[in-house]
C-alpha cells in the first residue's frame, strides 16, 4: 500500500469502506454488551485521529486531500486510515476509560504511529496497536474499565464515568476480564470457574463470544471482498489454536484455558482479521503473511498465559511488525 499523493494511482477508500462496514457487525454486538461507552470512545478517537492527521498535514505543508479522493467525499477524512485506526482503537480501548486516555491513545497513534514515519503508507507499526500499548504501559490502573454484566449502561451512565461527573459508580459496576481472571486464578477449577463469575459464558467470555463471531463474520466478508489474504488471520488462528491445545492442561486450578477459550475470549478475531492484516506495517508476500500471523498467535498466547498482560495481542503485532523485512525475505526465498 502506498500514500494517496495525486500522483499515485493506487486509491485506498473502497477498502477503508469495506473494512468500516465489516468492523459494524462486531462493534454493534459490542455496543449491545456494553452499552453507550464505546460510541463516545469511538467519536473521541476518530475526532482525535483526524485532528491530528490534519495537524501533520499542515506541518508537512500538504493540502486537504481533493474532496473526489477522500473516504466518503469528506477532505477531513483524507483517504481514511485515521478513521480506520480510531475505530480499531476504540474497540480495543476499555469502553469506559477516561476521555483523556482516549485522546492520548489516538493522538500517539496517529502522531507517532504514522506523522513521525511521513504520514499513511509510510509507517513500520501498526497505529491502532501501538496507540493501544502505550495506553496499557503508560496508564495500566485506567485500562481496567469493563462493566459487569447486568451493569447499568446507559448513555447519562457512560458520559458520567467517561467524562467524571456525577455520582461515582456503583458497587460490582465494573470486573475483570475472562483472560484475566483465569491467569490470576490459582484455586478454582476451570468448570467452576464458569459456574461461578459472571465474566464467564458458554466457551470464552460472556457476550465476548458472541463479539467474537461477529467479527469472524466481518472478516469472512473482508476474505469473500478480497479485501484481505487468508494467510495472516489463518497463521494467526491457527498458531494460537495449536499453542492453547498443546499447552491445554485440563480443567484444573492452574489449568491455561482450552483453545475454544483462547479463540472466542479478548481480540482474537478482531486481531486475525481486522489488525494482524493491516498492509502497510505487515509483509507483501504470502508465505511472510503467513509467518506473520503465526508468529502473533505464538506470542499472544504466550504473553497470554506467562506474560504480564492478559491479551497481549497488541505487544505481539509490534513484536512481528518489527520482523516483516526479515519474513519477507524468507517468504521470497526458494
Amino acid at each position: 500500500m502506498t500514500t494517496s499523493s495525486p500522483e499515485i494511482a493506487f486509491d485506498p477508500r473502497p477498502s477503508m469502506q469495506q473494512v468500516l462496514l465489516a468492523c459494524l457487525p462486531g462493534a454493534l454486538a459490542l455496543l449491545w454488551f456494553n452499552g453507550w461507552g464505546l460510541l463516545v470512545q469511538l467519536l473521541l478517537a476518530a475526532l482525535t485521529c483526524c485532528a491530528c492527521d490534519l495537524l501533520s498535514r499542515h506541518l508537512r505543508g500538504q493540502a486537504l486531500a481533493d474532496k473526489a479522493r477522500s473516504l466518503f467525499e469528506q477532505p477531513l477524512l483524507a483517504e481514511g486510515s485515521g478513521l480506520v485506526s480510531a475505530l480499531l482503537l476504540a474497540l480495543a480501548l476499555p469502553n469506559y476509560a477516561p476521555w483523556w486516555l482516549t485522546v492520548a491513545s489516538a493522538a500517539f497513534a496517529s502522531l507517532f504511529g504514522k506523522a513521525l514515519f511521513g504520514g499513511f503508507g509510510n509507517n513500520p507499526f501498526n497505529p491502532a496497536m501501538l496507540g493501544y500499548a502505550f495506553a496499557l504501559i503508560a496508564f495500566p490502573a485506567q485500562m481496567v474499565h469493563w462493566p459487569a454484566p447486568g451493569a447499568e449502561h446507559g448513555l447519562l451512565g457512560a458520559l458520567q464515568q467517561i467524562f467524571g461527573f456525577g455520582p461515582g459508580l456503583p458497587d460490582g459496576w465494573s470486573q475483570a476480564t475472562v483472560l484475566d481472571s483465569l491467569r490470576h486464578n490459582d484455586r478454582l477449577t476451570i468448570d467452576e470457574l464458569f459456574a461461578s463469575h459472571p465474566a464467564f459464558g458458554g466457551v470464552g467470555g460472556r457476550g465476548v463470544e458472541w463479539v467474537n463471531l461477529a467479527f469472524l463474520a466481518g472478516g469472512l466478508f473482508l476474505l469473500q471482498q478480497k479485501v484481505i489474504r487468508w494467510q495472516a488471520p489463518a497463521g494467526m488462528l491457527g498458531a494460537l489454536f495449536v499453542a492453547s491445545l498443546l499447552c491445554w492442561n485440563g480443567s484444573g486450578s492452574d489449568s491455561n484455558g482450552s483453545p475454544l477459550l483462547h479463540l472466542f475470549s479478548g481480540a482474537a478475531m478482531l486481531g486475525a482479521f481486522f489488525i494482524v492484516t493491516e498492509p502497510v506495517s505487515g509483509p507483501d508476500s504470502a508465505r511472510g503473511r503467513l509467518y506473520f500471523g503465526i508468529g502473533v498467535g505464538l506470542l499472544t498466547y504466550a504473553i497470554r498465559t506467562w506474560g504480564g498482560y492478559p491479551d497481549g495481542l497488541a505487544f505481539a503485532v509490534l513484536l512481528m511488525n518489527l520482523c516483516v523485512t526479515r519474513l519477507d525475505r524468507l517468504g521470497a526465498a526458494r
